[in-house]
């Protein structure tokens, strides 16, 4: 079958919301609009009577899910009705994930009102987070069930972060049980200092005796104030202080302040021993190699070859490629990890320092054994064969009848129903609920359903995790054309270069929050989108405004425009800008012009130079979907200059 084949019966089995007709004429659309506003008022406690049709619908449960849960935090009836309802209600749906989130809500209830005998009945490990676990704790202590406990909560107490606060009671029940001894608080204690929790840590490492907790409370100050202390050290070499936390700290310091690690390191390098040495210098080597100082080979040189691991190896190679020293390069290449010199990023530079080291045909063929990989190295090798680049793909078959059959099952009407309704969460939820369910064959179908569902995230890492990758039609969607257009011409970025950023941003998801504070389809800060509509003379958008594509995609193509300007059209500089932002891209800038994949490769944020190769590859696939024609990218070949 055809992908237009697929397109026309995914349409028939759920047709997009933007291609909805109006409620009068298409039912389905009409219920699922009460039951969203039955749903809201649910949750404000502004509920109205419920008719027929909305009883009927697919996704009711989750309406009588919401009544439950704010009488549970209310108390709005005699508590005995509330917890039957909430009985009957994951009797029947405890399996599915409204009856999961129903039954968190529960535990949390029960836990409220010290009703531990219930709690014990309704507990399910399969949703237990460290708070629920730590109630399971509470309630057996309190009902005095307390055999093989004791493991279970000092399980519980080796964890190196913050704990909620409910779990305090077990652990005041394990100290008076004598089995949180100093032994297990200096345990806790070294843990969270490893993750780098100084501040809880000092609270731990306080309750100890002086001696254990002076040591670890001295580490804390390692951590904190590197500079500081290892002068302290200085001063007086007969203080006490472990190698590991003076190696911790001046790896802080190396990594954040390279330049004052350079002043302090012949005189901590003379107190060390000979392997503790090679060890500071191999820090000092990487904090360079991450800020770009010639120095860096110097330090790299002071290590043993046997104690370069891989990851030091891939910096040594770069801060060779940074400083033009191509032999140094190849020989870091050459002791590399066979997994690492087998990557296409690492015979693509192998390649490409056998080319400056005059060996022709060697970078030839090292070349052209990376042009299958269809990746950002592979289209650079591409550009230094002066060779053209089509993407190898390869379709993930679809059998309609197996598309139909998974759109059928429960759980896929719900996400599906969902999605239309705008709760995307919940959406993904009941799509994983359900495509857990399937068997390998039904799994891989099931990424076609889910990007006709539109759930493009849900797609991606679904076929990424089968190892799907060049499907290129089904993974490199062009949804929002309307708002795609209007951002084109606003700003004139290309088409492709706007979908591959966005794409890698959001995967087109235009609800998504990020642990930093972005926000909607483009992941633009809200301040920073204030600034770029203003510039531009477009609404100011609130917070919530950013989760509208219409609003959104433009901001981001704006964003997108101001940058390139700001870095003389230098796309690998805008891209790294608007992923690390602007001013720590300045500060990555060269002060002499570099070849611009020297410059990418030497990115120091793992995640910011990933992301500027991702979105150059994700371009030219794009492109390459609009104009099915072989695409060049000689001008990848440029130079990055202030």
């Amino acid at each position: 079958m055809s992908r237009v084949s697929l397109v026309l019966v995914c349409a028939l089995l759920a047709t997009p919301l933007a291609a909805q007709p109006d409620d009068a004429a298409n039912p389905q659309a009409a219920v699922r609009a009460r039951f969203v506003a039955a749903y809201e008022a649910a949750a404000l406690g502004t509920d109205t009577a419920d008719d027929a049709a909305l009883e009927g619908y697919v996704l009711y449960p989750y309406v009588l899910a919401a009544r439950i849960e704010r009488e549970l935090k209310l108390a709005a009836r005699a508590w005995g009705a509330v917890d039957e309802a909430a009985a009957d209600f994951v009797s029947a749906h405890g399996a599915e994930p409204v009856g999961r989130a129903l039954r968190r809500a529960w535990l949390s209830s029960l836990a409220r009102r010290a009703q531990w005998r219930a709690y014990l009945d309704r507990y399910d490990t399969a949703i237990a987070t460290a708070a629920f676990e730590c109630e399971y704790f509470n309630a057996r202590i309190a009902l005095g069930e307390v055999d093989d406990l004791a493991p279970a909560i000092a399980a519980r107490w080796r964890t190196p972060y913050q704990l909620p606060r409910e779990c305090e009671p077990a652990f005041q029940w394990l100290r008076a049980e004598g089995v949180l001894t100093d032994a297990l608080v200096a345990e806790r204690a070294a843990l969270l200092l490893d993750h780098g929790q100084t501040a809880f840590a000092r609270v731990i490492a306080r309750r100890l005796p002086s001696q254990a907790g002076d040591a670890l409370l001295k580490r804390a100050d390692f951590i904190e104030q590197p500079a500081r202390m290892l002068d302290a050290l200085l001063a007086d070499p007969a203080r006490a202080v472990s190698d590991e936390a003076v190696l911790d700290a001046w790896s802080r310091l190396a990594r954040n302040d390279p330049d004052a690690a350079l002043m302090r390191f012949a005189p901590l390098a003379t107190r060390a021993a000979a392997e503790r040495a090679s060890d500071l210098s191999l820090a000092l080597a990487l904090g360079l190699a991450w800020d770009r100082r010639p120095q860096a080979l110097e330090y790299f040189a002071r290590v043993p070859r046997g104690r370069l691991d891989g990851p030091a190896l891939e910096w040594l190679a770069r801060a060779a490629l940074w400083a033009g020293a191509w032999t140094t390069a190849a020989e870091a290449i050459a002791w590399m990890p066979r997994e690492l010199q087998a990557s296409s990023a690492w015979r693509y530079w192998a390649a490409r320092a056998a080319f400056e080291l005059g060996d022709r045909d060697t970078a030839r063929a090292l070349y052209t054994s990376v042009l299958g990989d269809d990746n950002y190295y592979s289209a650079m090798a591409a550009a230094r064969l002066g060779d053209r680049v089509v993407p190898r793909t390869e379709p993930l078959p679809v059998a309609l009848a197996l598309v139909d059959a998974i759109a059928t099952g429960d759980a896929f009407v719900r996400a599906r129903e969902l999605q239309l309704a705008g709760l995307r969460d919940l959406a993904t939820l009941e799509w994983h609920h359900g495509y857990e369910t399937l068997g390998d064959e039904l799994k891989l179908q099931a990424i076609h359903l889910a990007a006709s569902f539109e759930m493009h995230d849900v797609a991606v890492a679904t076929a990424t995790s089968h190892g799907v990758f060049n499907d290129y039609e089904l993974l490199y969607p062009r949804p929002y054309g309307s708002e795609m257009t209007a951002a084109v011409e606003l700003t004139s970025i290309e088409s492709a270069l706007l979908y591959a950023l966005l794409r890698q941003e959001s995967l087109f998801r235009p609800d998504v929050a990020s642990p930093a504070g972005a926000l909607g389809i483009a992941q633009l800060d809200p301040d920073t989108a204030r600034r770029t509509a203003r510039r531009w003379q477009l609404p100011v958008p609130s917070r919530v405004a950013l989760f509208d594509p219409a609003i959104s995609i433009p901001l981001g193509a704006a964003r997108l425009a101001e940058l390139l300007e700001q870095f003389d059209e230098q796309l690998p500089v805008a891209l790294a800008a608007y992923n690390a932002g602007e001013n720590t891209a300045e500060r990555w800038l060269p002060d002499e012009a570099i070849d611009s994949d020297i410059w990418i490769e030497n990115i120091p944020y793992n995640e910011t130079r990933a992301y500027v190769r991702r979105v150059l590859w994700h371009s030219l696939v794009f492109e390459w979907l609009d104009t099915n024609r072989p695409q060049s990218t000689r001008d990848w070949l440029g130079e990055i200059k202030r």
